[in-house]
């Protein structure tokens, strides 16, 4: 019976990668470094309270007096807690995974919409993507960067993208013929009916993508810190490893919260569209 060891020929071509690309991934770790240390820096230079007074006053402004409330009150329960250093932390790895994920995802699902061999060649990539377990992206990323904050973007850049790019694709697909056909009798170059009618229209739905790649990516939270990338999900990891239950729960209770907060701010943001 004929064998196939596809993971010896994955393991050879992730070697062959690190051998011949080390300078790439060198400035990739950098850049990635510096963005999401100076963002935790950023984050925790104010005090809890004028951050926490901010954000609600962000949430008040999209999502109405409810969701304020609850963010107040969640924010100053995380604070409370002793959590709040570490939820800045993965908030600044939230935030950075997710802007390059959109970043690279938001023109890919653009690319996508425009050219159908494209969106052939995306699709297995995106469902390749999705489906695979999240701890199987771990093993490549501390090859090519080592333990630490770095390692846990790039899983997580890897996870969240899928959304983002397949609503994109979606949305611009969408948008009515009749419109489209409208624009180009008026004369519109390719960029104007991409800037002043597609991508207007298609807004709502590519909002709700980077809602999506934002919530995966917190997902990632917890399995992230198990290669060192801290913040919440290392105190997580904390309380399952030293068997300290209190410590687990208020950890978990803190990436529920910071979840829903970012969910509903997000998903107002794209209702007002």
């Amino acid at each position: 019976m004929l064998t196939l060891n596809i993971g010896q020929w994955f393991e050879v071509f992730i070697k062959w990668l690190k051998d011949n690309f080390e300078g790439f991934f060198d400035i990739v770790k950098n850049v990635l470094e510096s963005g999401i240390v100076g963002t935790e820096d950023l984050l925790l230079l104010l005090p809890s309270i004028v951050l926490i007074i901010a954000i609600t006053l962000i949430a008040w402004k999209s999502a109405g007096r409810g969701v304020a409330a609850f963010t107040f009150v969640g924010l100053l329960l995380i604070d409370s807690m002793e959590l709040w250093d570490d939820t800045m932390k993965t908030l600044a790895l939230v935030l950075i995974s997710a802007l390059v994920a959109l970043i690279f995802g938001i023109p890919l699902g653009i690319l996508a919409a425009k050219s159908k061999l494209v969106d052939k060649i995306l699709r297995p990539i995106l469902d390749f993507m999705q489906t695979m377990p999240a701890f199987v992206y771990l093993i490549p990323a501390v090859l090519f960067f080592g333990l630490g904050k770095v390692p846990g973007s790039v899983a997580t850049i890897i996870f969240s993208m899928p959304p983002v790019v397949r609503l994109t694709n979606l949305a611009i697909r969408q948008v009515p013929t009749e419109v489209v056909e409208a624009a180009k009798s008026f004369g519109s170059t390719s960029n104007q009916l991409l800037f002043k009618v597609q991508l207007p229209l298609a807004l709502p739905t590519i909002l709700a993508g980077i809602n999506q790649t934002i919530m995966l990516a917190l997902s990632m939270v917890v399995i992230s810190a198990m290669i060192g990338a801290g913040g919440l999900g290392n105190q997580v990891l904390k309380g399952i490893q030293q068997y300290r239950i209190g410590l687990g729960f208020e950890s978990g209770v803190s990436v529920v919260i910071l979840a829903m907060v970012l969910d509903r701010i997000t998903q107002a943001f794209g209702n007002s569209k």
